[in-house]
């Protein structure tokens, strides 16, 4: 199985050269700059495992996860731009290399190579993909907005949910799909996808906070500098403990972004060792296992333990 996931991956990076393309120099260039500075390509992976399910040399399984990877790609640049974020994947975003209009047509570029690529597939992929694309928007809407009247950690759950989690829904879907699973085997592995979707962001938030080296691909405590709310700040300014390290905590993150160095290192100190990261990891490990519980119905074998194991990769990755 190892090897027929890594030959789909390394048929996809190929593929996603040419889709990133243009004839237009200015707008190759642009298109290709994410592509090239790399990435996780969890996305991918999750469609070539999902295909183990079926036929995976299946012919549409490569274009399945172009599909889902440009329409990642896309939002990153949209997402860049609405952050102002200077840095992506380790290199300047588009948006500081070439300015916010490049760096949105871009990513509306990317859209319409991922959807032109679903029509390759079929309607049912092209249902997909613009039902997956409305989630990706309503999502980003809400995580614009605010809770408004909503519990602000359920928004916080419900715009992950929305904003990642669907997308990574459809890449395991994809994978069995295309690959002929049955389909009761297809809605398990999209159950699956939706539920380690969750665990997967909120593990790579953790990881913002809890690492040493940016394992997460960007500074530690990126999030607490920019005021950018997370599980573990959410359970922090809930909690209602008196020791003082918790009451200090809950003065440094409502002050909003932490932009001196002395207090964003005492706030990243303090939310390290708190017990709100302890509930968060916890959380974490909740949807990691409901994941799995998830795959129930899938038959047991090496592709369903590959998919287990990336449960317990999601839950330990940020102890």
């Amino acid at each position: 199985m190892d090897e027929s996931v890594s030959a789909t991956l390394a048929a996809v990076e190929v593929a996603l050269r040419g889709h990133v393309s243009s004839a237009d120099p200015l707008v190759a260039e642009a298109a290709r700059h994410l592509a090239d500075a790399g990435g996780k390509r969890f996305r991918p992976l999750l469609v070539a495992l999902g295909a183990q399910f079926g036929d995976p040399a299946a012919p549409q399984i490569v274009a399945a996860a172009n599909v889902i990877e440009l329409t990642h790609l896309a939002t990153l640049y949209h997402d860049d731009v609405m952050d102002e974020a200077p840095v992506r994947r380790g290199a300047a975003s588009a948006n500081a290399r070439w300015g916010n209009s490049v760096a949105i047509l871009v990513g509306d570029y990317l859209f319409a190579q991922a959807a032109d690529l679903a029509a390759t597939l079929g309607t049912e992929a092209v249902h997909l993909q613009a039902q997956t694309f409305a989630r990706l928007v309503h999502g980003q809407i809400a995580e614009t907005v605010g809770p408004r009247d909503s519990d602000p950690i359920e928004h916080h759950l419900h715009v992950i949910t929305e904003k990642t989690a669907s997308l990574i829904a459809t890449a395991v879907r994809f994978g069995g799909l295309f690959s002929g699973a049955r389909p009761e085997v297809v809605e398990a592995l999209a159950a699956y996808g939706e539920t380690i979707g969750i665990a997967f962001q909120l593990s790579d938030d953790l990881l913002d906070i809890a690492s040493e080296s940016g394992q997460s691909g960007k500074t530690p405590g990126t999030d607490l500098r920019e005021g950018i709310p997370t599980l573990p700040v959410f359970y922090a300014l809930a909690d209602d403990d008196t020791e003082p390290s918790a009451v200090r905590l809950r003065e440094l993150l409502s002050a909003g972004p932490l932009t001196d160095d002395a207090l964003h290192a005492e706030a990243l100190t303090l939310l390290r060792g708190s017990a709100a990261m302890k509930r968060a990891r916890e959380t974490v490990r909740t949807y990691a296992e409901a994941a799995r519980s998830s795959l129930a119905p899938l038959p047991t074998g090496e592709p369903r333990r590959a998919l287990e194991a990336l449960c317990d990769v999601i839950a330990d990755r940020t102890n």
